[in-house]
């Protein structure tokens, strides 16, 4: 009978660690959550600033981070770009204008990404979540170090 409650506790334990780990994983990433392109305090150094963007971080279910991004373009377009990938350096597909795979360093808090069109690097990104969570900064580049664009996001 103990053997029988033991296995009982060890499998409700199990269970609970499932449910749990994608909000546990929400609360340690500050990243997950809806952001807001703040058009104001964003600078364009190439390129024209979009109408407006809106990005979506879910986590995963295997330990991931998800991007939907809904941009607007100043004359109506709309231009998505999104994936699905891990803080590993690894590759995952990407879907956007600037590649076709992205790969991502760091955390939540602070992280890297590297966005390549058929294997060749087109552009890098820093991204830092300030300390309150509020507000997000990324700063991306060409390939060859040349500034694009220093973009802020404000949580929704």
């Amino acid at each position: 009978m103990m053997h029988f409650k033991g296995a009982v506790v060890v499998a409700c334990l199990a269970v609970a660690v499932c449910l749990l780990s994608q909000p546990a994983f929400a609360q340690v990433n500050p990243r997950i959550g809806t952001w807001r392109l703040d058009l104001v305090h964003s600078s364009y150094q190439q390129g024209q600033a979009p109408g407006s963007e809106t990005r979506t971080y879910l986590a995963t279910d295997d330990g991931g981070l998800q991007l939907t991004a809904d941009v607007v373009l100043r004359d109506g377009n709309k231009q998505p770009t999104g994936y699905r990938a891990k803080y590993d350096g690894k590759d995952y597909p990407y879907s956007g204008a600037a590649g076709d795979t992205i790969a991502l360093t760091g955390d939540g808090w602070m992280s890297d990404a590297t966005i390549k069109m058929r294997g060749k690097i087109e552009q890098t990104s820093h991204s830092v979540v300030s300390k309150d969570g509020k507000t997000m900064t990324l700063v991306t580049k060409t390939a060859s170090g040349r500034a694009i664009s220093t973009r802020v996001y404000n949580k929704q």
